[in-house]
C-alpha cells in the first residue's frame, strides 16, 4: 500500500458517498477518481480495469453533461433518477456477456494477466453499469453489486489492500444506492 492508492481510495470514498446521493460532484470526482485508478490498476498489472478506467474518465464528462441537461435533454434540465426501460435489458445482457467473451480472450492473451476472466467479467459489467449511470437508471447499482467483489478479488490477489477495502464499502454502499435510487426514482426527483 502506497500513499498514492491511498489518496486514490479517499476520493473513492468521497465518489461512492457522492454516487449515492445523486449529486453533482459525482461527475468532477469520478474524473479524479478514473485519474488515480487508471495508475493504480496498470501497475498492479490489472490491465482490462485500468483501460475501463480511462472509458470512466470519457463517460465521466459525457454524464455530466446529460446530468445535467447539456445533451439527451429537450428542456435543459437536470435528469432525474428513473427506470432503465425494458427493452434495452437484452442489449444489456448481451453487451456484458460480448465484452466478458472478448476481454477475457484478450487478457488471457498477456503473460501478465492476473486473473483475465474475472478482470474482463468486472469490466464488461463496468462499461455497462458506467452508461447507465449516466443515463441516470437506478438499476445501474445491481451491475456495481456484482463488480465490486470481484474487484475486492482483483486487489487482494494484487497486494492493493487499501482499494480492496475501498470496493468492500462501495459493495455497502450498492445496497443502500439501491434503496434510495429506487425511492427518487418513484418521487421522480432530480436527487
Amino acid at each position: 500500500m502506497n500513499t498514492f492508492e491511498i489518496i486514490g481510495a479517499a476520493i473513492g470514498l468521497a465518489y461512492i458517498v457522492s454516487e449515492y446521493r445523486a449529486d453533482r460532484w459525482f461527475w468532477p470526482l469520478s474524473i479524479l477518481m478514473s485519474v488515480f485508478y487508471i495508475v493504480i490498476d496498470f501497475s498492479s498489472g490489472i490491465y482490462a480495469n485500468g483501460t475501463i478506467c480511462c472509458y470512466n474518465l470519457v463517460m465521466s464528462v459525457y454524464g455530466l453533461l446529460v446530468w445535467r441537461g447539456a445533451i439527451q435533454s429537450k428542456q435543459h434540465s437536470e435528469r432525474p433518477v428513473s427506470s432503465c426501460p425494458r427493452h434495452l435489458w437484452p442489449w444489456i445482457a448481451g453487451a456484458v456477456v460480448l465484452l466478458t467473451l472478448l476481454l477475457g480472450w484478450l487478457l488471457g492473451l498477456l503473460d501478465e494477466s492476473r486473473a483475465p476472466w474475472i478482470d474482463g467479467l468486472s469490466s464488461a459489467l463496468s462499461i455497462v453499469a458506467m452508461w447507465m449511470l449516466a443515463q441516470k437508471y437506478w438499476q445501474q447499482w445491481l451491475l456495481w453489486l456484482i463488480v465490486e467483489p470481484l474487484m475486492v478479488y482483483l486487489f487482494l490477489t494484487t497486494g492493493n489492500y487499501a482499494s480492496a477495502a475501498l470496493y468492500i464499502i462501495f459493495e455497502i454502499v450498492c445496497i443502500m444506492g439501491i434503496i434510495r435510487w429506487r425511492r427518487l426514482t418513484k418521487a421522480g426527483l432530480p436527487q
